[in-house]
């Protein structure tokens, strides 16, 4: 082919490219007929391939992290234009630890056991029939995030291993990254060789193929949201497709009477500022009326030298460096270096205060009395709860998942971290000998 041939092959691609991308229906009708054709060939899909191209995947992210890190520039440059808070931006930077990170997480996810086929309960019935319960992939899981472009590695390596197709909608803030990204996961599937449209990226910032999305019912099985409450609470709203999703991470933890002083600040420290802009962040410090003056005047003190805002109750108003809270601090998502913390009579108090304002997300409660942190721990009803521990674990590769697709605060099907064997549902196989019904 001469050079004016490969020239007008180009322009030509292009153009049908952008035909494609004027034509938003039509696009997204096209990825989704062709990730259920996917979705049939990845059901029956060996363990062995499915891991060899999560760690062909993982390769190709780190020798390709300097153009993933090129393109990221070009994405915080549009989130510098776009005004983004310095946390959405956090959430958006990618560096050379991160990009590692994201290495760890594809082969942590491939050393997962794979869900797929497992045999989940199995007996006899006296009519002769033999019965088994078997784990199967869900089929084609779309995933809508925001700003986060490790979300295309992990969305992606969990939808492969639970033997699912995927479409993932990157936010427009990610859009360079995340395909960067996706076009590494693309040579995993190739190497191994996968049908590559098992795992396809919307090559678009346009909504209109978020509103697709949300009503293909014909090709896509469940939606899963990522992002902030604007995202979420859209998704829930008009989604024709099932959702596995939060709205908001109204994350609490409750300092008890019985709590350590070292442990508490320890704690509430990390679970606050060491990242803020996650859904396990931190939102709502409650503290018993008891240890106002001792632990708890300490940890807000710590709080506050560590550029926290501490948005205080009239009794903690007291501490020097906090400003007033309003009702409107009380069950909000600050995602940045605020926190609203409040004074409670009790733990039934504490949990009183979580259920009337809490998202069902994660909360957490620092105490030496086992008695009362069981009370708590039983009585709650959070996707997570945790015991003198960081409200930051809430994360499905802490949980050994390798990686999460999200938390699901939910209480069908999936809660909680969503990993590979959550993106399951399973099937009965029935066996006779010949065997008829009377």
């Amino acid at each position: 082919m001469t050079r004016a041939e490969t020239k007008i092959q180009g322009r030509n691609s292009k153009a049908e490219m952008m035909k494609d991308l004027e034509n938003i229906p039509e696009l997204m009708a096209g990825i989704g007929q062709r990730a259920k054709a996917a979705a049939a060939e990845l059901s029956f899909a060996p363990a062995e391939r499915k891991t060899a191209a999560l760690n062909a995947a993982a390769d190709a992210v780190w020798a390709g992290r300097a153009d993933i890190i090129a393109a990221n520039a070009k994405d915080l440059e549009y989130g510098r234009e776009k005004g983004l808070s310095p946390a959405m931006m956090d959430r958006l930077m990618l560096d050379e630890d991160r990009i590692k990170g994201i290495v760890d997480g594809l082969r942590a996810v491939a050393g997962q056991d794979d869900p797929v086929g497992e045999v989940l309960a199995e007996w006899d019935r006296p009519s002769g029939l033999h019965i088994k319960r078997v784990r199967t992939p869900l089929g084609v899981i779309g995933v809508i995030y925001e700003s986060r472009p490790n979300v295309t590695a992990d969305a992606g390596a969990l939808c492969l291993k639970s033997g699912n197709a995927v479409i993932l909608r990157g936010g427009s803030e990610s859009f360079h990254s995340s395909g960067a990204i996706h076009a590494c996961l693309v040579q995993g599937l190739s190497a191994a060789g996968l049908p590559a449209d098992a795992i396809q990226l919307v090559p678009t910032r346009d909504r209109a193929a978020v509103s697709e999305m949300l009503k293909m019912t014909d090709t896509i099985d469940v939606i899963v949201p990522r992002g902030g409450k604007g995202l979420v609470g859209l998704v829930q709203r008009e989604a024709r497709v099932p959702v596995f999703a939060h709205l908001e991470g109204i994350v609490h933890v409750y300092l008890d009477k019985h709590a350590d002083a070292e442990r508490a600040l320890k704690v509430v420290l990390n679970a606050k500022t060491r990242r803020t802009g996650i859904c396990g962040a931190a939102e709502c410090l409650l503290i018993h009326e008891d240890i106002v003056d001792t632990i708890g005047q300490g940890v807000l003190r710590a709080l506050i030298d560590a550029g926290v805002t501490v948005h205080a109750d009239e009794t903690l108003q007291k501490i020097e460096g906090t400003v007033p809270a309003s009702e409107e601090d009380w069950g909000f998502e600050y995602l940045d270096m605020e926190i609203a913390a409040k004074t409670v009579s009790d733990v039934n108090a504490a949990m009183d205060h979580i259920r009337t304002y809490g998202s069902n997300h994660t909360d957490c409660i620092i105490t030496e009395d086992q008695p009362t942190a069981d009370l708590f721990l039983s009585r709650l009803d959070s996707a997570i709860l945790m015991h003198n521990a960081s409200t930051q674990f809430a994360d499905g590769g802490e949980f050994g998942m390798g990686a999460e697709i999200g938390i699901a605060t939910g209480k069908m099907h999936a809660r909680g971290p969503v990993g590979a064997t959550q993106l399951t549902s399973f099937k009965y196989i029935v066996s006779g000998e010949g065997t008829t019904r009377p």
